[in-house]
């Protein structure tokens, strides 16, 4: 595993429950701003039991292809949580977002 990736995996396992981190806000703590597309790359290749799913678009948006067997997955593991989302389906970042500390 790359120092990117081990870093990566690291900072996703220190989200808390109820909380929420971009793909990008991952790769700026990690030293790669920019690097959001590299870090969505881990989430499907790591084989560490990480908390993934509490990792969502820099809008809020969640996964909507297949990464947790379906997108209504990845959405009631962040709502059993107490993960909040707006009308439009997308997670309430302003109530939700983690600042990585």
């Amino acid at each position: 595993m790359t120092n990117f990736a081990e870093m990566a995996a690291d900072c996703i396992a220190r989200i808390p429950a109820g909380k929420v981190a971009s793909y990008g806000l991952i790769a700026l703590l990690c030293g790669r701003p920019g690097g959001a597309r590299s870090v969505g790359r881990l989430t499907h290749s790591l084989k560490r039991d990480l908390p993934f799913h509490r990792v969502v678009f820099q809008n809020g948006g969640i996964c909507q292809g297949d990464a947790f067997g379906h997108p209504h997955i990845q959405r009631q593991m962040l709502l059993d949580e107490g993960v909040r989302f707006l009308k439009d389906g997308r997670v309430d970042m302003k109530q939700c977002l983690w600042d990585g500390r």
